[in-house]
């Protein structure tokens, strides 16, 4: 998310525009040592490098891990994406090899409400409009793939049915990468024998299909395709799963994945490398960047930054308890990003009035501050706080964060990358490689596999959001029973509900305590192996707002693109 909280004169978009690029190659082989001949170019500045490499380059060293999360985010803007970039870029300024790892942005919030997601200000990747829009494919190829399979299931049903599969319980929804309320709950085949059975459908948005999930999480090629084969797509008329293996699906969805699973690289505005590949949201999905990148990245540089999704609750407790415990991963340190203005939103103040100074709301809405700090640290992770800053913010109010965070034995660090780029970070930089040199590797996990999944609901609700319970109707907890009894207990879970609270209440700012958290439904994510938890009023199709960013994006009458950032 982009913070324009300094008076350049130029936009993103026109601070992105006169960005001095080198060519994409010379950043793989000069800064990466990467021989161009592994170097697959999408132009001269975007390029995938190609597994054949990525494989031959697990003798090296592994780097630091460091991951940027975030307080709640609010409509003052928190600035994560944008810290991300200039972390990387302040690492690489003090003299660290870094690498940065971000997810792609799905076009949905793009023309929705959000806006881009490639940094902002002097911290950016580029090309920033190309990564905000159609990228190297890898969208496209992961929707494609899907509905392939949703093609397949109903396909398989007309000609014979050989699996057994009944069709009121086929679970395989379709996707598109675009908010579209509409398609949430469709009724398919309809118009005769020749079209099928018709059957309720649903569309999800790109970003929420186990597909993308199972992109972002596979280590190889071989190991995509087990995973795509694991998709479980229905159950038969005895209640028996059936996957996307046994109507030889498995191999067709490889072949439209095989180019788009390798890392795509590109560069920061100071010509530093930057790996942006996959991209579930965090919300309905688990929010991180694929595996491939993160572990080649590790590979390749000393220090990786990355980043999960929304605040701490949602991307780093999924970071942690899934990506990690899937990957092997050991986080060696956590930066929580927050803005004053945010901070003063937790604590009652109107988007109107954030430019007037108030100390006492702020250290009220401190509280949400505490409560990612401790989140975070209770899987043994240390944390730094980067305060993103924002013209208006004042002396008092920055030293109540500091004195804050100082109580609870953790570095507040402003920070001005957008105005300043890796310049703006170096403190920080320097504060997080003394925490990654120093991490004692205390990792742990949430929870242990074999807990039961309701009990690994209750866990995430009560420790990680403040809950003081769950609740569910016993068909839920029927379907959880069937899970647990089908040899799926042992996954993790994947809980999908508002950003903007630690409830399910969007409204509920600061850190509410005590609330109880609806389980709506679960879905199985056989491939990507774990169970999906829906929460509350959260949707996997959003919609589109009243006014939608796509009704002033445009392009002008010199070819560029207008109204995107």
């Amino acid at each position: 998310m982009t913070s324009n909280q300094h008076t350049d004169p130029l936009s993103d978009i026109e601070i992105a525009r006169k960005a001095t690029k080198k060519p994409i190659i010379d950043i793989g082989t000069k800064h990466l040592g990467i021989d161009s001949k592994y170097l697959l170019p999408y132009g001269h500045d975007k390029a995938k490098v190609s597994l054949e490499y990525i494989e031959s380059a697990t003798n090296q060293n592994d780097g630091k891990l460091i991951l940027v999360t975030a307080i709640t985010p609010t409509p003052a803007g928190e600035g994560k994406t944008t810290t991300t970039v200039g972390l990387g870029d302040g690492l690489n300024r003090i003299g660290k090899k870094t690498l940065i790892c971000l997810r792609e942005p799905s076009l949905g919030p793009c023309f929705g409400m959000k806006g881009g997601a490639a940094g902002g200000g002097y911290a950016q990747v580029v090309p920033m409009e190309d990564i905000n829009l159609h990228f190297t494919g890898d969208f496209h190829a992961i929707g494609v793939t899907n509905n392939l399979l949703a093609a397949l299931v109903d396909n398989h049903i007309y000609w014979g049915n050989k699996a057994g599969i009944d069709p009121r319980r086929v679970t395989w929804r379709r996707v598109v990468d675009m908010n579209d309320r509409a398609l949430r709950s469709i009724v398919s085949s309809l118009g005769g024998v020749a079209n099928g059975f018709p059957r309720e459908d649903g569309f999800d948005i790109t970003v929420a299909s186990e597909v993308m999930a199972i992109f972002c999480l596979a280590q190889n090629l071989d190991d995509l395709k087990t995973r795509l084969g694991n998709i479980v797509v229905g159950y038969t008329r005895d209640r028996k799963p059936v996957k996307a293996k046994e109507i030889d699906a498995a191999g067709a969805m490889t072949t439209l994945l095989k180019d788009s699973i390798q890392p795509n690289l590109v560069q920061t505005l100071e010509n530093n490398p930057a790996f942006v590949h996959g991209g579930p949201f965090a919300n309905i999905a688990h929010g991180c960047n694929s595996v491939l990148a993160t572990k080649s990245a590790l590979k390749l540089s000393d220090y990786v930054v990355t980043e999960a999704g929304f605040g701490a609750d949602l991307g780093a407790e999924k970071f942690f308890n899934i990506k990690c415990r899937k990957a092997n991963l050991k986080p060696d340190c956590a930066v929580i990003v927050a803005t004053i203005r945010a901070l003063k939103m937790h604590g009652g103040v109107t988007k109107e009035n954030l430019g007037k100074e108030d100390v006492e709301a702020l250290k009220i809405g401190m509280k949400n501050l505490e409560r990612h700090i401790e989140n975070v640290r209770r899987f043994g992770v240390p944390v730094v706080v980067a305060i993103n800053r924002f013209s208006a913010d004042t002396e008092s109010e920055r030293g109540a964060v500091v004195e804050g965070c100082s109580f609870l034995g953790v570095d507040a660090i402003e920070c001005d990358h957008w105005a300043n780029g890796g310049r703006g970070t170096e403190d920080l930089a320097h504060k997080v490689a003394e925490l990654a040199d120093s991490h004692g590797g205390d990792f742990k996990l949430l929870y242990p596999d074999n807990l039961p999944l309701w009990e690994k609901i209750k866990k995430v609700a009560t420790e990680i959001y403040g809950a003081a319970d769950i609740t569910g109707d016993a068909k839920l907890r029927k379907q959880i029973e069937d899970l647990e009894n089908q040899g799926f207990g042992n996954f993790p879970i994947c809980i999908a509900k508002t950003q903007y609270s630690f409830s399910t209440n969007p409204e509920l700012k600061g850190a509410p305590s005590g609330h109880i958290v609806p389980v709506r439904e679960v879905r199985l994510s056989s491939g990507a192996e774990f169970i999906v938890v829906i929460c509350g009023e959260i949707m996997t199709m959003p919609g589109l707002p009243r006014t939608p960013a796509a009704n002033s994006i445009s392009v002008d009458d010199n070819n560029n693109i207008v109204g995107l950032f």
